[in-house]
C-alpha cells in the first residue's frame, strides 16, 4: 500500500533549482516533499558548471605555466598528469556535495525521496511506495545532452557532459560535434592538457554572443591549436579500431573527415520532460519544454516548472532566481514575473566572454538612433597591461537618456566584471550612473567608468556649454 504524504510543496528534482526551492520553503517552516530520481545537485554538480570550471582551471594553470617567461620567469614545458587534472575535478565536486546532499536537506526538515517521480493526476505525484498530495508542484527536472539524429551515431562510442569527466588519461584526439560554450569550454581545456582537439559547428560558433567579441574567443582557441570548422554540420560517423571517423560538409559543399579518438556531443541540451506523466497532470510540453506563463506557471495553476525544464535561457543562476520567483508566488501570493533582459552570461574559455541585457541589433530595433554604443579596450586599462591580458574589449549599449540597455565584454574576468553590469542592469542605471561611481585603481573595472565616460565625450565641443562656462569665468 502506498504511504501518503501530504505536504506544502512537493519539489521533483534536486538540481539548482529544486534545491533552492527546497531549502527557502523549509526555512520558513514549510513542509517540503523533495523528489530526485538521480545525484543529489543535479547536472550542475556533477556533470556541468562545477566540473567543467574546475577542468579549465586545470587548463589554464597549464597555460600560465606557458606564459611565465613573459614575467622574466624560466620554465620548462609542463609534463601534464591528466589523471590528477581529473582528481582535481572530483576534489572539486566532492567539497561543494555536502551542501547539496540529502542529510543536510533531511536535516533541514525536507522529506527527501529518491525515486522516480510520475504525475498519475494533475494534483498528484507517486515516487516509488509513496503518494504525494501537495497544496503546490514545482517542478525541476533539468536538461539532459541532445543526442542529434547523426547517421552512425547510435553504432560509435562517444562522450556528453555525463561521461566527459570520468575520462583519466589524455583524449589523443577530441572531436566535439558543436561550437557553444559547453563545445568551446572544453575544447580549449583539453586542448591546454595535451589533446588534439577538431569542432564542428553546423551553424555560427558562439552565436548568440556578439560577433565581433566572440571572434576573439575563436581567434584565441584557433591560436593554441584548436580546429574549428565553422557552418560545418556532421554528415556521418563510422567506429574503426582506434575511434571514430566524422565526416562532415560545409555550407559551401565541402567535405571534411577527420579520425579522432575521442567524440564529446556538445549540440545543445534537451529537456527532462520524459516519463513524468504530464499528460495527467494535464501540463503541456513540447521538444522544447514545459510550457509556462511569465510567472512560471504551467497549463495546471498548482504547478509549476523552473531552470533547463522550462526552457528559455539554460543556465543555473536562471534556474536559481527562478527558485525564488517561485518561492515569493507560492508563499506570499505576490505576483511575479521573469525578465529574460536581466539574465547574464559568460563562456568561460580565456579569454571569457560575457554578455547581459539586450544585443545591440536588439537596442536599436526598440530605439532606433537614440541608442550609442561605447567601448573600452583592455589595452588600455592599467591592470591589464600590469597583467598582460591586454586581449580584449567592453561594449556597452546606452538607449534614451543613456539608460545601459546592454553590454558585452570579452577579456580577462570578463565574468567578475559582467556582474557590476549586471546589477546596473536589474536597477536601470545610467551612463551617469556608472560615469560617476569611483572604481578602485588599478581594476579591470575600471573599463566600465571609461566606456560610461566616453557617452560625454561630445559635451566639450558643444557652444552652449563653453559660453555657459566663459560667462561663469567672468564671476571671478
Amino acid at each position: 500500500m502506498s504511504k501518503l504524504l501530504t505536504p506544502d510543496i512537493c519539489v521533483i528534482g534536486a538540481g539548482s533549482g529544486g534545491l533552492s526551492v527546497a531549502a527557502a520553503a523549509a526555512a520558513f517552516g514549510v513542509e517540503v516533499v523533495l523528489i530526485e530520481k538521480g545525484k543529489m545537485g543535479g547536472d550542475c554538480l556533477n556533470y556541468g558548471c562545477v566540473p567543467s570550471k574546475a577542468l579549465l582551471a586545470a587548463g589554464k594553470a597549464v597555460k600560465n605555466v606557458q606564459k611565465a617567461a613573459r614575467f622574466g620567469v624560466p620554465f620548462e614545458e609542463p609534463d601534464v598528469d591528466f589523471a590528477k587534472a581529473n582528481d582535481h575535478v572530483q576534489k572539486v565536486i566532492a567539497a561543494i556535495e555536502p551542501h547539496d546532499s540529502q542529510e543536510r536537506f533531511e536535516g533541514l526538515g525536507v522529506t527527501v525521496l529518491r525515486e522516480a517521480a510520475e504525475f498519475t493526476a494533475p494534483d498528484v505525484v507517486v515516487a516509488g511506495d509513496h503518494e504525494i498530495r501537495a497544496r503546490r508542484i514545482v517542478i525541476a527536472t533539468g536538461s539532459t545532452a541532445l543526442v542529434p539524429p547523426i547517421p552512425g551515431l547510435d553504432q560509435v562510442p562517444y562522450l556528453t557532459n555525463e561521461t566527459l569527466f570520468t575520462l583519466r588519461e589524455t583524449p589523443e584526439h577530441l572531436g566535439i560535434i558543436g561550437g557553444g560554450p559547453i563545445g568551446l569550454e572544453m575544447a580549449q581545456a583539453h586542448r591546454r592538457l595535451g589533446s588534439k582537439v577538431t569542432v564542428f559547428e553546423a551553424q555560427t560558433a558562439l552565436g548568440k554572443d556578439d560577433p565581433e567579441l566572440a571572434g576573439v574567443v575563436l581567434d584565441t582557441l584557433k591560436s593554441e591549436g584548436v580546429e574549428i570548422f565553422e557552418k560545418t554540420a556532421v554528415e556521418k560517423v563510422e567506429g574503426f579500431d582506434d575511434g571514430v571517423l566524422i565526416t562532415a560538409r560545409s555550407e559551401d559543399g565541402e567535405l571534411v573527415t577527420r579520425a579522432v579518438s575521442h567524440m564529446l556531443v556538445a549540440a545543445g541540451r534537451a529537456p527532462n520532460v520524459e516519463r513524468l506523466g504530464l499528460e495527467a497532470a494535464h501540463v503541456s510540453y513540447s521538444h522544447k519544454g514545459i510550457t509556462v506563463d511569465h510567472g512560471l506557471r504551467t497549463s495546471n495553476k498548482k504547478i509549476y516548472a523552473i531552470g533547463d525544464v522550462a526552457g528559455g535561457l539554460q543556465f543555473t543562476h536562471v534556474a536559481g532566481h527562478q527558485a525564488g520567483l517561485v518561492i515569493r508566488s507560492i508563499l506570499f501570493r505576490l505576483p511575479v514575473k521573469m525578465q529574460t533582459d536581466i539574465v547574464p552570461w559568460v563562456t568561460y574559455t580565456s579569454p571569457e566572454l560575457g554578455h547581459i541585457g539586450l544585443t545591440e541589433a536588439e537596442a536599436r530595433a526598440r530605439h532606433g538612433k537614440k541608442v550609442k554604443v561605447l567601448s573600452a579596450a583592455y589595452a588600455g586599462n592599467d591592470r591589464a597591461q600590469a597583467e598582460g591580458e591586454i586581449i580584449g574589449k567592453l561594449k556597452l549599449i546606452a538607449g534614451p537618456g543613456g539608460r545601459l540597455l546592454g553590454a558585452d565584454i570579452v577579456g580577462a574576468q570578463a565574468g567578475e566584471v559582467i556582474n557590476l553590469l549586471s546589477l546596473a542592469i536589474s536597477k536601470k542605471m545610467t551612463m551617469k550612473d556608472l560615469a560617476g561611481f569611483i572604481a578602485p585603481y588599478p581594476t579591470l573595472g575600471e573599463l566600465v567608468r571609461r566606456a560610461a565616460i566616453s557617452y560625454y565625450a561630445d559635451a566639450p565641443k558643444n557652444a552652449w556649454l563653453r559660453r555657459g562656462i566663459g560667462l561663469l569665468r567672468k564671476f571671478g
